[in-house]
C-alpha cells in the first residue's frame, strides 16, 4: 500500500426518494442497496465501500429524512443522524426536478456547524435543462453555505466520477478498512432479505410496502449442491397477507420470480427458494420485534 494512501467516512443524506441509494450503487459498481419509487425503501445504515490505488472510500447510505409515525420511523430517523458522526465528509443529496422542501431545509439546519466537507448533489439533472441547474444551487446557496457542488445524475452516472476524485483529495491518510474486493459492510443474507423487499416495494401500492418486513429464517446448501434460502414475510394486518399471496398463490409467485433473479446474480449460483407470510400485530411499533428484524439502535 502506498504510504500516501488515503481512506474516509461519507455520509450519503437526503430526504426521501432523492436518489440515494441509486448513488451507492453506482459508486461501487454493482447494486448493493435497493431501489424503488416508495419513500423509505431504505431503513438501515449500508455501508457501500469504493477502493482504488490511491484512496478506500467508505459511503454511509441512510433513510430518507422524515417525521416518523411510529417506532420503526423514529429508529430510521435515528440512523440517518447517527451517519453524521466520526465522518470525513457529507454528500446531501436532493432532486433537481423538486423545489426545495421543509426537509431540505430541516437537514441542512441540521448541518450547520458541521466540521467537515459539506457537498450538495443535484440529482437526477438528466431529467431537467441544462440551463436550470445554476438557479437551483443558488436557491440551496442562499440557505447553506456548501463547501462543493456537483449535479450529477446517479441513475447514469454523470460527474459521478469527477466527485469521487474530489472526494479522494479531501480524504486523511489512513489504512485500508476492508479487503479491494469487498464492497459492503452487510453479510449477504441481509441483501437477499432486502432483495425480497425490494419485489414487494415494486408490486405492491398504498400501505403494503410499509408494513413489510423480511425475516430471514435460513440459507444453506442442500445435500444436491442448491442453495435453499427461506424467509418470511411479515406484515400487520391478515388483509394483507392475502394481497401478498395474491389469487392463486400469484402475487407471492411472482416475488420469487423477480428476487431470486437479483438473488442468483449475488450468490453466482441457483438457488431454490421459498417465502412464507406471517401476520404480526403492529410490528413497526414494538421494539423487541424491530431488534428481531434486525432495526437495532447502534452506538455508531
Amino acid at each position: 500500500m502506498k504510504k500516501d494512501y488515503k481512506s474516509g467516512f461519507i455520509a450519503i443524506i437526503g430526504r426521501p426518494n432523492v436518489g440515494k441509494s441509486t448513488l451507492l450503487n453506482q459508486i461501487v459498481g454493482q447494486k448493493i442497496a435497493i431501489m424503488s419509487d416508495k419513500a423509505q425503501t431504505t431503513r438501515n445504515r449500508i455501508q457501500g465501500v469504493y477502493t482504488d490505488d490511491q484512496a478506500q472510500l467508505i459511503f454511509i447510505d441512510t433513510p430518507g429524512i422524515h417525521k416518523p409515525k411510529h417506532a420503526l420511523g423514529d429508529f430510521m430517523l435515528k440512523t440517518a443522524y447517527s451517519a453524521l458522526k466520526g465522518i470525513d465528509a457529507v454528500l446531501f443529496v436532493v432532486n433537481a426536478t423538486e423545489k426545495m422542501g421543509p426537509g431540505d431545509r430541516l437537514i441542512m439546519e441540521r448541518l450547520k456547524g458541521s466540521q467537515v466537507p459539506v457537498y450538495l448533489l443535484i440529482n437526477k439533472i438528466d431529467l431537467i435543462q441544462p440551463d436550470d441547474i445554476l438557479a437551483i444551487i443558488e436557491s440551496y446557496r442562499q440557505v447553506f453555505e456548501f463547501d462543493h457542488v456537483f449535479p450529477i445524475s446517479a441513475l447514469q452516472g454523470n460527474n459521478v466520477p469527477d466527485l469521487l476524485n474530489d472526494l479522494k483529495t479531501r480524504m486523511p491518510l489512513g489504512p485500508q478498512y476492508y479487503p479491494a474486493n469487498q464492497v459492503m459492510d452487510h453479510p449477504e443474507y441481509f441483501l437477499v432479505a432486502e432483495f425480497i423487499r425490494e419485489k414487494i416495494l415494486l408490486l405492491t401500492h398504498e400501505e403494503i410496502p410499509h408494513s413489510v418486513a423480511v425475516q430471514m429464517e435460513s440459507m444453506q446448501r442442500n445435500e444436491d449442491g442448491k442453495i435453499e434460502v427461506q424467509a418470511s414475510i411479515v406484515v400487520e394486518r391478515s388483509s394483507q397477507k392475502g394481497i401478498i399471496i395474491g389469487a392463486q398463490g400469484s402475487m407471492i409467485k411472482k416475488i420469487k420470480q423477480l428476487a431470486r433473479r437479483d438473488i442468483e446474480t449475488l450468490l453466482g449460483d441457483k438457488i431454490k427458494l421459498e417465502l412464507w407470510v406471517k401476520v404480526q400485530k403492529n410490528w413497526r411499533d414494538r421494539v423487541g420485534q424491530l431488534n428481531d428484524f434486525g432495526y437495532q439502535d447502534q452506538n455508531y
